[in-house]
């Protein structure tokens, strides 16, 4: 089974400059949800910044995932990596913890 990753995203720039750059990082992470990488993502509350769920063969892809975020090559936010084995999970899940 796969492990899973959970990104927290902590923005470092103003909310005006994260919504400049949001359209793009949503197309980036468009990417991930199409190669299969990708789970959940979205804000956080209060909008400080998101979460990212998603597979990675190791820390080191999530890592260089986190690193092609347009959030990142703008210096626009900073990213703690948790990885994580799920060993209970909903069994729609398998498929995706499988593949």
């Amino acid at each position: 089974m796969t492990n899973l990753f959970v990104i927290l995203v902590k923005y470092e720039k103003d909310l005006k400059v994260i919504d400049e750059i949001l359209p793009h990082h949503r197309a980036y992470l468009k990417l991930g949800y199409e190669s299969g990488k990708l789970l959940a993502s979205g804000p956080q509350n209060p909008k400080i910044g998101g979460v990212i769920i998603g597979k990675f063969e190791s820390r080191e892809e999530a890592l260089a995932f986190t690193q092609n975020d347009p959030y990142a090559l703008q210096n626009a936010a900073s990213y703690q990596i948790i990885e994580f084995n799920p060993v209970l999970h909903q069994d729609f899940l398998n498929n995706f913890l499988e593949a």
